[in-house]
């Protein structure tokens, strides 16, 4: 299996059909590959080698899509950025995977100097963004119109696709390494999930960097459809591109969905008749969301998705069967779902040994999505995978019907809005201020986010620190959606015997009363 496949594909069975959409720009899919296989000559042409790393750091477009064909099939590696991290955080992305080119657009221009001075690695830098190039980078649309178009490099099977860099909890990202075989399999997965019709048009809506958005595009992919592409979300924007582009599926946070329910512009009158299914994921969405999204989107199918970048990002898959009114009393909506397809699911104690249905354990995963381990980390890979299973960090259980429902999370993550925020990351920042003696941070509940990131600070004496210092301190350093929303000042934290620190003592006053400790 190859991603560059599908595309093959697509030109061979219907090469005259639409394949992208952007603004007031479509191609159909003989032009789109024959754009694909410029751009790809165009990064060999600028010293591009087999297996070398090429980042691109960007808002959601057309060229966006292109480059995630194009690199695979000049015989590269994906890295694409993270849009939200700092420039320091993008930076260590770069150098930690040796990436020799970048692709940035307008909005992310300002960072090149930086990354130009401070990296080692990086040799060339191409303008993905309309209007002329700035001095010392290539411009998009020129490469492509001087290239010579090359043959598809059939990277393949076990060959690297994509280096995704997700938290750390060591204070640092990691890159999650991910194969071919990895990503095909994970869209064949939700291909047989139903998440593509043919002849449907997906919207990319969530970031295209995450790999939850080119996960649930690798099914459309799959099918031949059409990809519509929004620079961001925005609820105006999904709903006039649902009716302006015939959009059938999507993939939308639970955030996103409350923000687009709760949107003045959903009373405006469109034609969203062409929407069969928005899938969700990140974080479960509460039944009262649910029931407003349903009556917001009348015979709009929901599907929760479950898993991580490790994992391609799906293990499980709650299908939209399970999320209506007749079926709600089997119990099954607040379940993330059973394995998909080509993957096995199992709850296990510490020692690896599967523990009985309705037992609280950790999650792991076995099939060809799991990935190859973390860039550069052994021991972190060695940690992660123990005999083929991929061990997630997320405490569940699982009932008789192979169901699993998540009920805390063993690694010390929050997931607000979204995004995974490792408290580690968090705690590195924090503790660079002057004023902060000690520090822990959590993740509290929140209507908006899910989880809110929250910081407990012990100050240095002689300190007068606030909350907003330490906030503004924090945005220098980490990505704005990791830096604490809250803190509160203790004269102590509390530890264990050990030294440490207990953070279920801390976690306990938020969570008290409610049926899971993580939203």
């Amino acid at each position: 299996m190859y991603l560059t496949q599908a595309l093959h594909r697509a030109v061979q069975q219907h090469p005259d059909r639409i394949a992208v959409r952007f603004g007031e720009r479509e191609r159909t899919f003989r032009a789109l590959a024959d754009r694909v296989a410029r751009l790809a000559g165009a990064l060999r042409a600028l010293g591009m080698q087999t297996g070398d790393r090429v980042a691109m750091l960007s808002l959601n477009s057309d060229r966006y899509l292109e480059y995630q064909m194009a690199v695979p099939w000049a015989g590269g590696v994906l890295n694409p950025c993270n849009i939200r991290w700092s420039a320091a955080e993008i930076l260590y992305s770069l150098e930690d995977s040796g990436s020799t080119l970048l692709l940035v657009d307008e909005t992310f221009r300002p960072m090149v100097e930086q990354f130009r001075h401070q990296s080692g690695s990086l040799r060339q830098v191409i303008h993905c963004g309309d209007g002329d190039a700035p001095k010392g980078m290539h411009g998009y649309e020129a490469l492509i119109a001087e290239a010579d178009p090359m043959a598809d490099a059939l990277r393949r099977g076990e060959d690297l696709a994509g280096i995704f860099y997700t938290g750390g909890t060591t204070g640092f990202p990691k890159g999650v390494m991910l194969s071919h075989t990895n990503l095909c399999s994970s869209g064949l997965a939700l291909r047989a999930e139903s998440f593509a019709t043919p002849d449907g048009t997906y919207l990319h809506a969530a970031p295209m960097f995450h790999l939850a958005d080119m996960g649930c595009a690798m099914p459309h992919w799959i099918e031949g459809n059409a990809h519509a592409i929004i620079p961001a979300f925005h609820p105006e924007q999904v709903l006039d591109a649902i009716a302006r582009d015939r959009v059938t599926h999507t993939l939308l946070v639970p955030t996103m969905i409350q923000m687009l329910v709760d949107h003045p512009s959903m009373k405006k009158p469109r034609d969203l008749g062409s929407l069969k299914a928005i899938a969700y994921g990140a974080s479960p969405m509460s039944e009262a969301l649910i029931e407003r999204a349903m009556a917001a989107l009348p015979g709009v199918d929901f599907v929760q998705a479950y898993g991580m970048t490790e994992l391609s990002p799906v293990a499980t898959i709650n299908p939209a069967s399970y999320h209506r009114p007749e079926t709600r009393y089997l119990g099954k909506l607040r379940s993330a779902g059973r394995a998909s397809f080509a993957m096995e699911v199992r709850i296990v104690d510490p020692m690896d040994e599967e523990v009985p249905r309705g037992t609280v354990g950790e999650v792991v995963v076995r099939g060809p999505n799991v990935m190859q381990g973390y860039w550069n980390k052994p021991e972190l890979t060695a940690a992660a995978l123990r005999d083929g299973w991929m061990h997630t960090g997320d405490g569940a259980w699982m009932d008789e019907d192979g169901f699993v429902f998540i009920a805390d999370r063993l690694k010390d993550m929050i997931i607000s809005g979204g995004e995974n925020v490792y408290s580690a990351e968090v705690e590195n920042a924090l503790a660079q201020h002057p004023g902060v003696a000690a520090c822990a941070v959590i993740g509290v509940p929140s209507d908006e986010w899910g989880e809110a990131v929250h910081a407990v600070v012990v100050r240095r004496p002689g300190s007068d620190a606030d909350a907003a210092a330490l906030m503004a301190h924090c945005k220098t350093l980490i990505a704005g959606y990791k830096c604490p929303r809250s803190v509160d000042f203790v004269e102590a934290l509390p530890l264990s015997g050990a030294g440490k620190v207990l953070k279920t003592q801390l976690r306990e006053p938020f969570w008290q009363g409610r049926e899971r400790h993580v939203a």
